[in-house]
């Protein structure tokens, strides 16, 4: 379902209000905690289900929620899958994405929040990025990290799965 001129603007109005308040928020907040690592290894797994965290104020309001998934579903072309109200997000398949073809059929005009995908996990506590997904994070202070942990007498697989949870090393394929 590619965009048309109208949907093709209303993005382009969203995109350039979204990149403001990152830039602005990004400008205001610590560094990020980690280094975005790898590279896109195509997928896909980001673009099937994209997954949209919800403020937890909103998240049990109503109105708001439904709001959120009609302009997902209106705008961006996002199909209500699921919500998980443990982490506050909703889950939504994009009709944009062709599984066969591993491609956006609207990628130039693809939301913001696809644009940013992986950079924005550099900031969580706790990045999880998609099991799929080439990209990885690693800890500024990893070096430092890594000689400590190596003087610890640890079994090796014990070891290597501390490395991961702190993101000192690139994690074990899944």
């Amino acid at each position: 379902m590619k965009d048309g001129i109208i949907r093709r603007a209303v993005k382009r109005v969203a995109l350039a209000a979204y990149m403001t308040d990152l830039r602005i928020t990004r400008a205001v907040q610590d560094k990020p905690l980690y280094r975005l690592c790898g590279s896109c290894n195509h997928c896909g797994a980001c673009c099937e289900t994209p997954m949209i965290p919800i403020w937890p104020k909103f998240f049990y309001f109503r109105t708001i929620r439904w709001l959120i998934k009609a302009w997902h579903r209106v705008v961006n072309g996002f199909e209500f899958l699921h919500d998980d109200r443990r982490l506050k997000i909703f889950v939504f398949r994009c009709t944009h994405w062709d599984p066969v073809a591993k491609r956006c059929d609207s990628y130039d005009s693809r939301p913001g929040m696809c644009r940013d995908y992986p950079r924005n996990l550099i900031y969580a506590a706790n990045p999880e990025f998609i099991a799929a997904c080439g990209y990885y994070a690693i800890d500024h202070n990893a070096a430092a990290l890594e000689r400590s942990l190596n003087e610890l007498d640890l079994p090796p697989d014990t070891l290597a799965e501390v490395k991961a949870k702190l993101y000192v090393a690139q994690p074990a394929p899944k």
